[in-house]
């Protein structure tokens, strides 16, 4: 599980604008933006999670 807070953290650790992560993910701008409007855990689709988190993972930021 990740939260909102700790992905918008992730995205600037990794120097990324929400445009640019989506695209790195492969996802919509609009999906990048709900899962940072979450309260508490981002919801979603899990494959759509895990390919935010392969896109922050191959910009340097290491999720533990």
């Amino acid at each position: 599980m990740i939260t909102a807070n700790q992905l918008r953290a992730a995205r600037a650790l990794a120097g990324l604008d929400q445009k640019e992560l989506a695209q790195r993910a492969g996802v919509s701008l609009p999906t990048i933006q709900r899962m940072e409007a979450s309260p508490g855990n981002v919801r979603g689709v899990i494959d759509t999670l895990t390919k935010v988190i392969d896109a922050l993972d191959r910009a340097g930021v290491e999720l533990i």
